[in-house]
C-alpha cells in the first residue's frame, strides 16, 4: 500500500515539569490513486498520520492538536482539544475538518500542513514499580525518608493515600492504624461511593481533579519526584491544609 503522507520536518520537545511532550511536523498527504472517493481517502491518510505520530502515547494520555496551513497562514487553524487518546475517533477528526471546511474556502488538506501535537501523560495509579531518584528507585527513597507513607495496597491506592494524609493532617486517632492498612478500606468505600469516583483502572489527573473538587477544605498536591519543583498536580486551592502524595510511576 502507498504511504498516504510524507513528513517533511519534524520537532520534539519536552516539558519534564508537566510530564508533557511537544511534537510538531510539517507534513503533505498524498493525493490518491484513485480519485473516486478522495474523502476516505483523506479520514484514512489523516487517521495513518495521528496512529504514527502517537504511536509512542498511552490510551488514557491526553492529546491536544492543532493543524496549520503552512502555505496560508491566515486559514483557520483545525483545532482539536485535549481529550484521551483513544476518544480521539475518526469520526471526531472528520467532524473538526468538516466544519472548518465549511467556513475556510481556501483550505487545501493537500497543501503542506504544520501538525502540533501535545501529549501529558497520565498517571495510572500509585504502583510497584517506580521513577529513579540520585540511581534509586522512588520507592527505595520513599522507604528512606521516615517522614513519606509508602501506601502498598493493590487497589483504590489513590484514595488510600488521601484518607491518610487527611487523618495526619486532622491529628486523627486512626492514622496510625490508616498506615498500617487497618481500619481505613471502610472509610475508603465511604469515600468512593460519596464522589462517585471509580478507581478499578487507576487514579489519574482526571480522578485526583475530581477529589480535589470534593475536598475544597484541603490543597492535594502531587509530586513525581523528591524535589519540591516536581509539582505534576496543583490546583489554586486558598487552604494552608496541604495533601502532598508523591506519586510512584507503572510500568
Amino acid at each position: 500500500m502507498a504511504r498516504r503522507f510524507d513528513i517533511l520536518d519534524r520537532d520534539t520537545r519536552q516539558y519534564m515539569r508537566f510530564n508533557a511532550v511537544g511534537r510538531q511536523l510539517t507534513v503533505r498527504l498524498n493525493p490518491p490513486i484513485d480519485a473516486s472517493d478522495p474523502v476516505s481517502h483523506f479520514l484514512a491518510s489523516v487517521n495513518d498520520l495521528f496512529e504514527s505520530v502517537l504511536s509512542d502515547v498511552g490510551d488514557s494520555d491526553m492529546v491536544g492538536i492543532t493543524i496549520q496551513n503552512q502555505a496560508n497562514q491566515n486559514d483557520k487553524p483545525i483545532g482539536f482539544s485535549f481529550r484521551r487518546k483513544d476518544q480521539l475517533t475518526g469520526d471526531v477528526v472528520w467532524s473538526v475538518f468538516e466544519r472548518v471546511l465549511k467556513s475556510n474556502s481556501r483550505y487545501n488538506a493537500l497543501d503542506t500542513l504544520v501538525v502540533t501535537v501535545h501529549s501529558v501523560k497520565m498517571p495510572g495509579g500509585f504502583g510497584k514499580h517506580a521513577l529513579k531518584s540520585i540511581g534509586r528507585p522512588l520507592s527505595t527513597m520513599a522507604h528512606l525518608k521516615r517522614s513519606i507513607v509508602e501506601v502498598k495496597t493493590e487497589e483504590n491506592c489513590l484514595a488510600h493515600a488521601l484518607v491518610i494524609a487527611m487523618a495526619k493532617v486532622e491529628n486523627d486517632p486512626n492514622y496510625k492504624a490508616y498506615i498500617k492498612d487497618r481500619k481505613i478500606r471502610k472509610v475508603v468505600q465511604t469515600l468512593l461511593d460519596e464522589t462517585g469516583i471509580d478507581l478499578n483502572r487507576g487514579g489519574g489527573i482526571p480522578e485526583i481533579t475530581r477529589f480535589q473538587e470534593h475536598f475544597r477544605q484541603y490543597k492535594v498536591v502531587v509530586y513525581h519526584g523528591l524535589s519540591c519543583d516536581d509539582i505534576m498536580f496543583e490546583r489554586q486551592i486558598d487552604s494552608s491544609k496541604r495533601l502532598n502524595l508523591l506519586y510512584d510511576d507503572v510500568e
